[in-house]
């Protein structure tokens, strides 16, 4: 673009088309029109159909992974058939392609994962043998590794779908983000929201982010009237951890920072698949030191994780990791 947007020649916002993708990029198109002025029509919202929201019947690890929520939203903002393109951060790739760049988040939502059941309370209620619906890798591992006594069940699709399996009863409980349902206005559906502690979030949990092309000055500009200082000092230093340990839908991994003031605390923990271990670590220290926390906190993970829980968790310790 090479002018602020108007209503002949709006501003182009890519998503994908689930209820939750739009009410995040309606959200961005509202910050952006306060922030600059702007009538809503100086926007339009463009729907793009991913590759992870149309093959449901086979978990993510098997046809790709992240990339398959992205792939086709950047393919269009690098062909300008886009000006920007809104993202659920915990679902992005740690490197974007060249000439894209993501440097606007907007303010974090509640990181905490959901317990959502339809006849239980929390995880603590659960008989032995119930089945539990998740997709996400970490999710299962975690639930795993502290209840080996429950069943697992590949469960994919968007909040809705979700939650009309629980109601067919191909399971009796699953996990959603309290950020995501927080945004949906569906906070009726949780019967408790599950601790940090208990249950580590995935690394940028309720953080959404804004990608644009680099060379972009006039969308860089108004992207950067939006962006939570805040937010973007935590996923950060998050995303610092992640690419250290080259996360993907193969790697069960979570992260959490947390800022007081002008200190952040950097919360992680990388599992095996199955559940059977868990290795967790954090650090303390200032805010402009969190890049640098996070690719240590990482080295120390991987110190105290034997060879085969690195190879098996799909974790490579050889990699050197790019410039953040």
């Amino acid at each position: 673009m090479d002018a602020l947007p108007t209503p002949d020649r709006p501003l182009r916002i890519g998503t994908r088309g689930s209820a939750l993708a739009l009410a995040q990029a309606h959200e961005t198109r509202d910050r952006l029109a306060a922030a600059h002025d702007l009538p809503a029509d100086a926007f339009e919202i463009v729907v793009i159909k991913t590759t992870g929201d149309r093959v449901l019947d086979r978990p993510l690890r098997e046809i790709g992974g992240k990339g398959l929520f992205t792939r086709e939203i950047e393919d269009a903002l690098l062909d300008q058939r886009i000006d920007i393109a809104v993202h659920s951060m915990k679902d992005m790739p740690v490197l974007q392609p060249e000439g894209l760049i993501i440097d606007c988040y907007l303010p974090r939502e509640d990181v905490r994962d959901a317990f959502v059941s339809r006849r239980w309370g929390s995880i603590a209620e659960l008989p032995a043998g119930t089945p539990v619906g998740s997709s996400s890798l970490r999710r299962r591992a975690q639930l795993i590794h502290y209840r080996p006594d429950l069943t697992l069940v590949e469960f994919r699709g968007n909040v809705q779908t979700r939650m009309r399996k629980l109601d067919e009863g191909v399971a009796e409980a699953t996990f959603l983000a309290m950020a995501g349902l927080t945004r949906l206005g569906m906070l009726d559906v949780v019967r408790s929201a599950i601790t940090p502690e208990e249950m580590l979030p995935a690394v940028a949990q309720g953080a959404i982010g804004v990608e644009r092309r680099k060379d972009d000055v006039i969308a860089a500009a108004m992207l950067a009237a939006i962006s939570d200082l805040p937010t973007t000092l935590r996923v950060t230093a998050e995303r610092a951890f992640l690419r250290r340990l080259d996360g993907s839908c193969e790697t069960p991994l979570a992260g959490l920072a947390e800022l007081d003031g002008e200190n952040l605390w950097l919360r992680g923990e990388i599992l095996l698949p199955d559940g059977s271990l868990s290795v967790r670590g954090e650090r303390r220290g200032l805010v402009s030191d969190g890049i640098e926390m996070g690719r240590d906190l990482a080295e120390e993970l991987l110190g105290r994780a034997p060879p085969e829980f690195r190879e098996l968790a799909g974790i490579n310790p050889e990699r050197t990791s790019p410039p953040v």
